[in-house]
């Protein structure tokens, strides 16, 4: 299956939403998926994993990108 979209980060809750935050500062929408949020709303329980995974279209990649290296490097995570 083909998508246009393309995962960007994986990694805490409190990480991606800052990513999230700068991404939409500069007009580009993600999509954030949280497994651990999915499994526990459906009922199968919840791993304490808190990890996301963040995702945009490829059109926007080579800027998504530039931000995730931008936040990780400021916080050291990279």
């Amino acid at each position: 299956m083909d998508s246009d979209y393309k995962k960007i980060y994986t990694g805490s809750f409190i990480i991606a939403q800052l990513i999230v935050d700068k991404l939409d500062a500069i007009g580009i929408s993600a999509i954030v998926k949280d497994e651990s949020e999915s499994g526990r709303l459906a009922g199968f329980g919840a791993s304490i994993s808190g990890s996301q995974d963040i995702y945009v279209n490829m059109e926007e990649l080579a800027e998504a990108i530039s931000i995730v290296d931008s936040v990780t490097s400021e916080l050291g995570t990279h």
